[in-house]
């Protein structure tokens, strides 16, 4: 598995103007700041993590392979870029985690005679909704 630290000299940052709340501090400064990582260009990683991560983070990614992210809350930039530089972290981590196989197993009794008592239930209510036949 692959450090996401390691990535950090390939990363890309850009500034803008944010929206949202902070007054005339919003109308002057650049706070918003985006983050790209080409992943198709990347030195650091195999063509198998590339192909990873391409299927992981599609949505997330341009058509030219680049993944982009960007946070706009915090008021200073440097506190926007440890955020979005945070949240790279976490998104390349997650996509490099093997989830394990799920073993299938049989339900419980417990589980079975709850499902049949939710059943049974249910048919008494629908016969109650039924008009009263004519004897």
């Amino acid at each position: 598995m692959i450090n996401p630290e390691t990535l950090h000299s390939e990363l890309v940052f850009q500034t803008a103007r944010s929206g949202g709340s902070g007054g005339q501090n919003v109308n002057k400064v650049e706070t918003k700041v985006e983050l790209r990582f080409d992943v198709k260009n990347s030195a650091l990683l195999s063509d198998d993590q590339k192909e990873l991560l391409y299927v992981k983070l599609a949505s997330r990614m341009t058509n030219d392979k680049v993944l982009i992210l960007y946070h706009q809350t915090e008021r200073s930039q440097l506190a926007n870029k440890d955020k979005v530089i945070a949240k790279f972290n976490e998104l390349i981590q997650k996509a490099f985690t093997v989830q394990k196989k799920r073993r299938a197993t049989r339900p419980t009794l417990a589980s079975k005679t709850e499902r049949l008592q939710t059943k049974q239930r249910n048919a008494i209510v629908k016969s109650l909704r039924r008009k009263p036949s004519e004897d």
